[in-house]
């Protein structure tokens, strides 16, 4: 479950790219939302960024131009790119363009349904398409021939008819559960807890395997930018409440519980682990980058 933001609609980046990478694996695809045409959502998803195997064959293309003739033969044969060697199948985690639509025989074929429950007067509906939808995704037949991934958007809308009745809300999120644990499934929901009362809000949470929240940040906020690197390339930031850890009482210990959500040259989602700006204020090196740790002020190889 993912808990929205009243300020900005960052959920829906989490909940394009969920979408968008089951598509592209040819997973069954359910959608739920208060859209009068859910359908049309589905234009709205991002399309995979070029494979790697692009990117390196024009590389290795650039290098054999930059390398004299005379010193080619040093050399040896070329070798077999591992990332396309792979059977011509797509890689698992795609990076997605969000300027680019999908492909619209992805979304197309007859594994993607929609639903609207806009104008409903409860959930019975949106239940029975889920339960006929993870029918087909049952564990007890011991053949996993493919994953199923339901995305419902922000399940407590003010504009639908059931949005006072919480506790049938809290009953459907409940018998959701339920079928989708014995079921080779997956399910994202999402919902705005400003709307709802501390107690269901608390109940819905409760529930919810993962958890998760998202928040915006100011544009101009000095005090955060003094505390983060890398602030101007920030858009919002995401919080870990809980990690899916099932059939055990052991909770999941996870190194970092606060990501930040940046938008890679506008185009790719990316979410980094916060660093800590210096003390001074100035912008510092992010993580993964290499730096000194000698007084010198040559950069050179780390000196302990």
């Amino acid at each position: 479950m993912v808990m929205e933001d009243e300020e900005a609609p960052h959920h829906m980046l989490l909940l394009r790219n969920f979408m968008s990478q089951g598509l592209v694996q040819k997973q069954p695809l359910l959608y739920a939302s208060a859209y009068r045409d859910p359908k049309r959502f589905l234009g709205t998803l991002p399309s995979p960024a070029s494979s790697k195997g692009d990117k390196s064959s024009d590389l290795s293309h650039e290098k054999d131009i930059r390398i004299a003739w005379q010193y080619k033969k040093y050399f040896g044969e070329p070798q077999l790119n591992l990332n396309t060697n792979n059977g011509g199948q797509q890689e698992y985690c795609n990076d997605f363009d969000l300027r680019k639509p999908l492909d619209r025989h992805f979304f197309s074929g007859s594994n993607v349904d929609c639903v609207c429950f806009k104008d409903s007067p409860n959930l019975s509906a949106l239940q029975d398409r889920c339960a006929e939808f993870l029918a087909k995704l049952s564990r007890n037949e011991g053949n996993i021939s493919s994953a199923g991934r339901i995305a419902i958007q922000s399940l407590c809308s003010p504009q639908c008819k059931y949005s006072n009745d919480e506790w049938h809300m809290l009953s459907f999120i409940r018998s959701l559960k339920s079928m989708t644990q014995s079921s080779n499934a997956v399910v994202v929901v999402t919902f705005p807890p400003s709307l709802l009362s501390p107690s269901c809000s608390l109940r819905l949470q409760h529930m919810a395997d993962t958890l998760l929240s998202v928040r915006a940040i100011p544009d101009e906020d000095k005090e955060l930018a003094k505390l983060l690197t890398g602030y101007q390339d920030m858009i919002g930031l995401i919080n870990i409440h809980k990690a899916a850890r099932l059939n055990t009482q052991v909770p999941v210990i996870l190194e970092a519980t606060t990501f930040s959500i940046k938008l890679q040259k506008r185009r790719f989602l990316v979410l980094e682990c916060l660093n800590q700006a210096p003390v001074d204020g100035s912008s510092g090196s992010s993580y993964g980058t290499s730096g000194g740790c000698s007084g010198s002020s040559k950069v050179g190889t780390l000196d302990f």
